[in-house]
């Protein structure tokens, strides 16, 4: 595969499943936004390596959906370099039964996908 095409398909499978693995990390633990890319990037071995003007947006189409909540979070109430506000993200109700609805939509698809690659090549 050429190294733009390569890419571009990693790209698109990245920005189909970044939402379920957001949800499945806030159903973890609630967490903040660079939190989230730091464990983004280590579970996905930098493949899932975001910017955070990838994942704002869908935090914040998230929070609009009612699958997440957020809250500033202040450790003793005195901003300092070491302990900066920020706000935290934590999964719904409603969140955790989208979460478990995507995770069988992607289990539906996988195996579809693998269904289809097994076929005869040419």
């Amino acid at each position: 595969m050429a190294a733009g095409s390569e890419q571009r398909f990693t790209q698109q499978l990245k920005k189909g499943v970044l939402e379920m693995l957001v949800l499945r990390f806030l159903a973890d633990r609630p967490s903040h936004g660079y939190e989230l890319i730091v464990r983004l990037r280590e579970k996905g071995g930098g493949l899932l390596d975001l910017k955070e003007g990838t994942l704002y947006p869908i935090l914040y189409r998230l929070e609009e959906e009612g699958c997440i909540t957020s809250a500033w979070n202040s450790p003793d109430g005195a901003v300092s370099l070491a302990k900066i506000p920020r706000r935290v993200y934590t999964v719904t109700d409603t969140g955790r039964t989208v979460l478990a609805q995507q995770r069988e939509t992607w289990h539906h698809f996988v195996d579809c996908v693998e269904q289809c690659m097994e076929g005869e090549s040419q």
